[in-house]
């Protein structure tokens, strides 16, 4: 029978939401049975796994066939992600936010039964490269819906009214087209109105989103990222669910960062010099010590090699480093 450590990773793998693990290690445990004799239940476990990848490809398939209506071309971006949350790495906090997101999302029929509203609003503030795009794509695929990016450049015009307009349109796809819309850079629509710099017209557009955002009851998730918090409007953060930071990541963060990442290569990875790993990735973003990553394991494929050194990855973060002392 399937062992003990066997269960245990079919379980984690379950809670986390990872249906790819899941049916590798279901496909262990039928390979399992199968060497141990029993060629029933190994047969039996074959054709549940198939027919759950059966489902998969089919829900795979609707997902990619989502796409915006036309008067939304060139405003909406819709896409499939294949980010995981398991990929990423969160600060203790973040965790639990997310869990429970997920979990009301999933279980938003028990909740409204009792008149209760899952959570599904929620505004994401940080440097740059600090997870707030990665997170969004994550949550997506978690959930297993399409991701719809808003595309500010078609969504702010210099017409009047035409940016509340369009703005309406997409409130309205929220309702139509079940999905995770995000909205990037998101002071560009949301700056205070009682800034010096604001003029009317985003004043407007801003009023028009608190309004829709007020009013909106669909099964869609919003999800609002900026770089500059300090710029947007006071009345929006009582509209989000969640108002979750971002901040560089930690030492832990850090080589959890490394570790997570170079496992996703297959490439064997261990060091004593984690301290040196921590203290030179001090003072860069998640996106710039995943690009390190991503470039040592390309130096080691095109070397031929099976094993990255730690000298390989301190390179790399070193390279990042310097880069970004130039443009600061």
């Amino acid at each position: 029978m399937a062992t003990a450590n066997q269960i245990k990773a079919l379980l984690r793998s379950h809670i986390a939401g990872d249906d790819e693990r899941f049916l590798t290690i279901a496909m262990q445990l039928a390979a399992h049975e199968a060497k141990q004799g029993h060629t029933k239940l190994a047969s039996e476990l074959k054709q549940f796994i198939d027919q759950a990848k059966t489902q998969k490809r089919q829900t795979s398939n609707v997902l990619s066939l989502v796409q915006p209506k036309r008067e939304l071309e060139g405003i909406l971006e819709a896409s499939q992600p294949k980010l995981r949350m398991a990929d990423l790495t969160f600060s203790e906090q973040q965790r639990i936010i997310f869990e429970r997101l997920i979990r009301e999302y999933k279980q938003q029929d028990k909740l409204r039964s009792h008149n209760l509203e899952p959570r599904r609003k929620l505004l994401l503030y940080g440097p740059p490269g600090t997870g707030k795009t990665a997170t969004a794509s994550a949550l997506a695929h978690e959930l297993k819906l399409p991701l719809f990016t808003i595309r500010l450049d078609g969504l702010i015009t210099k017409f009047m009214g035409e940016t509340a307009s369009k703005l309406r349109l997409i409130f309205e796809s929220l309702r139509t087209s079940k999905g995770l819309y995000f909205f990037d850079e998101f002071d560009a629509i949301g700056s205070d109105r009682h800034s010096p710099n604001d003029v009317g017209e985003i004043r407007r557009v801003l009023n028009s989103f608190l309004q829709f955002l007020e009013q909106d009851n669909s099964d869609s998730l919003i999800v609002a990222a900026t770089n500059h918090k300090k710029l947007l409007d006071p009345a929006l953060f009582r509209r989000f669910d969640d108002v979750i930071n971002y901040d560089l990541p930690t030492n832990n963060q850090a080589k959890a960062l490394v570790e997570n990442r170079l496992a996703q290569f297959n490439f064997k990875f261990s060091t004593t010099e984690w301290k040196k790993i921590e203290n030179i990735s001090d003072g860069l973003s998640h996106a710039e010590i995943t690009r390190a990553c991503d470039d040592a394991a390309k130096w080691t494929i095109l070397e031929g090699k099976e094993y990255i050194g730690f000298q390989n990855i301190a390179d790399m973060l070193e390279d990042r480093k310097r880069a970004k002392s130039t443009i600061q």
